[in-house]
């Protein structure tokens, strides 16, 4: 049957256009024009001139021959380009394609190639790491250098265009491409390849559209709210924030590197209201001296995601003056895509049980339509029970567009109708999910299922753990093991017989660690724990062989 309000009523320029973030931009360009959009240092930059040098980018690169579909690659800090790119370069149809600053040359290759990028946009401190990629890689891109005020280190000879240069030859009214099809390809972003080759994950305008907004509405961000970036752009585009400042006419405070002095100095005098970052971002801030650590007359929001913080760091937040909001997403929901959507209620409790709700992970973000914890073998909820483990999976337009030139890896990502995260966790009765392990991270011992997130918790709250990772280890016997790599805070001490007799109170004896390693944890640029670096490490503890990783074990 034919629908009648479909008859004679179709779409036309009058009433569709495609959903794209870059609107956003030349809004607030075109309201509030001398808003200050950008602060870098000395640097105070409105939107009239953020749009405008946007659209010079996106004119410049225009006439290099780069148009739809074709890939701009950026090797940047968080600095005023990086921001720049998010808009120009897709304002002239092609795809951003940011570069995690951390990466080996041999991974920057990798992408470079997979990615087919004609030009990379590089910060001269990074030039170093490009050339030596670009020995490796087979794509020859053109290379335009940025020059940042703020960076003193030395001078490259590699023979590139200036970025400013490079801009004074596009048109700052250049009439930019809007997508043909709200489908359109924004951006790709690569996984981190622990198990093999990256994958790119392929974002489009749409997708960008709604989370940015979601992210405003999750976030309560007001109107010129202040956005420091201690979250780095390359990682899920900086879980939309570029445009969502743009959206809310708010004031970008670009931070080249994550140290306190500089964190703190910018709270206070640039008037921040929100920043994001994983559990060690805190913990850097907490643990500054008094004399860096600034009065701040206001509470300021902070959304971290990864692993849960411990009890104390979210105290000691507390009583700084932040309000600490938990989120979870991945790269393939364009960043956070849940929420621990705070009840009102539970402020009332006590502290252990605020932090005990503060470690789940939460509901959907408004612009994602379905979240669940299913079997993945049956495809059926598990039951809302807290208890019974399975998949959390995601269905919505916050949900990539699949893995770039790697159909096998698009197709076991959305079998069933759902994006399958990988991430086992539970469903509360209340419909909060709280994630219990990586599906490669759960330990199986003597035929039970333990999950490493919950032996993390409760080494977490002893008083001298200042982080702490926990792998499966080898066992002759159990097949697998429990092994914890231990960080200790400072001025803190404790030994293997210490902890082991901590878990002993706090966890059933066979959750408990057989081996305690004692080391500085390795992370991403990004905050999160290496695990897999971690897992080699126990393997050789178990054979025996204990390398460099491992300079300090307890014995069992």
């Amino acid at each position: 049957m034919n629908n009648p309000y479909n008859t004679d009523l179709d779409r036309n320029p009058a009433n569709y256009q495609p959903l794209t973030p870059l609107n956003f931009l030349e809004r607030a360009a075109s309201v509030f024009p001398d808003h200050t959009a950008i602060v870098h240092g000395e640097l105070r930059r409105s939107y009239a001139a953020f749009y405008a040098r946007s659209r010079q980018l996106a004119s410049a690169l225009a006439q290099k021959g780069i148009g739809r579909g074709d890939t701009v690659s950026a090797l940047l800090a968080n600095t005023p380009p990086m921001l720049e790119c998010h808009y120009g370069v897709p304002m002239c149809g092609a795809v951003l394609h940011s570069i995690n600053t951390r990466l080996d040359a041999s991974i920057i290759a990798f992408q470079l190639d997979h990615a087919m990028s004609k030009i990379v946009i590089v910060d001269r401190e990074f030039m170093p790491l490009l050339q030596d990629a670009l020995r490796i890689a087979k794509v020859s891109p053109v290379l335009i250098q940025y020059d940042d005020p703020e960076f003193d280190g030395p001078p490259t000879s590699v023979q590139t265009t200036d970025y400013e240069e490079f801009l004074t030859g596009g048109d700052p009214d250049f009439a930019w491409l809007m997508p043909e099809d709200e489908w359109d390809a924004i951006s790709i972003n690569y996984t981190s390849g622990t198990t093999g080759d990256p994958k790119g994950v392929v974002s489009h305008h749409r997708g960008a559209y709604l989370l940015a907004q979601g992210n405003a509405l999750t976030t309560g961000m007001r109107k010129h709210a202040v956005y420091l970036w201690t979250l780095p752009m390359f990682h899920c585009n900086g879980w939309c924030f570029p445009w969502t400042l743009s959206a809310i006419i708010g004031t970008h405070v670009c931070l080249r590197q994550v140290r306190a002095e500089p964190i703190w100095n910018a709270l206070a005098d640039e008037g921040v209201t929100h920043l994001c970052g994983a559990p060690i971002v805190m913990s850097l801030m907490i643990s500054a001296p008094k004399n860096v650590q600034r009065d701040l007359n206001r509470t300021v929001q902070f959304f971290t995601a990864a692993a849960p913080p411990p009890e104390k760091l979210l105290a000691d937040m507390r009583d700084a003056g932040f309000d600490v909001t938990h989120l979870y997403g991945l790269t393939e929901t364009y960043g956070p895509a849940v929420v621990n959507d705070w009840h009102d209620a539970w402020s009332c409790l006590p502290r252990a049980e605020q932090a005990a709700l503060k470690s789940r992970q939460g509901v959907r973000y408004l612009p994602l339509e379905q979240l669940d914890v299913l079997d993945p073998d049956t495809m059926r909820a598990v039951p809302r029970d807290g208890k019974t483990m399975g998949e959390v999976m995601f269905r919505g337009n916050v949900v990539m567009k699949g893995y770039f030139r790697n159909p096998k890896a698009t197709n076991e990502a959305f079998k069933g109708g759902w994006f399958h995260s990988g991430d086992l966790g539970v469903i509360h009765p209340d419909g909060y999910i709280q994630l219990k392990d990586r599906s490669k991270d759960v330990i199986i011992s003597g035929g039970e299922n333990i999950s490493s997130i919950e032996v993390e918790e409760a080494l977490y709250r002893h008083p001298a753990v200042a982080v702490v990772a926990v792998v499966a280890m080898p066992h002759e016997k159990w097949g697998e093991t429990p092994c914890a790599f231990v960080e200790l805070a400072e001025g803190q001490t404790a030994d293997a017989q210490a902890l082991r007799a901590w878990c002993r109170e706090h966890l059933a004896s066979y959750k408990v660690p057989g081996q305690f390693v004692f080391m500085t944890i390795p992370r991403t640029s990004t905050g999160k724990i290496q695990k897999f670096l971690l897992r080699e490490a126990a393997r050789e503890l178990s054979a025996g062989q204990p390398d460099a990783l491992a300079p300090t074990i307890g014995a069992k």
